[in-house]
């Protein structure tokens, strides 16, 4: 995460927990809900919340995942209505690993 006055932007995270290990294996629906959450955190600790984000960028290693990541964007962030966008991607740093999100926000 990166903060330069009111922006914050959120690299790449996966669902990579702190042991390490692969949170939500075969569930891009619960690896997308564990990387919003994460950013929820990292938000707080920048002085931020959902409602300062302005963009998320979705890498899907199938875009058959679309309407599980979808869910779980919507879950978090209906209210907000933020731009989204998802790509697809061949793969990920781990065969595991099926999401990996970045976030904009602009506090104000």
């Amino acid at each position: 995460m990166v903060k330069v006055g009111p922006l914050v932007k959120i690299g790449g995270t996966t669902s990579v927990q702190p042991d390490g290990s692969v949170y939500g294996i075969d569930s891009p629906y619960d690896q997308a809900k564990y990387i919003f959450e994460k950013f929820l955190g990292l938000l707080k600790e920048a002085g931020a919340e959902a409602s300062d984000v302005v963009m998320i960028k979705c890498y899907a290693t199938d875009m058959a995942f679309a309407p599980e990541v979808a869910r779980a964007f919507t879950e978090k962030f209906y209210e907000v209505k933020p731009l989204f966008t998802m790509v697809g991607t061949t793969m990920l740093n781990r065969p595991t690993q099926l999401v990996e999100i970045e976030l904009e926000a602009y506090i104000g």
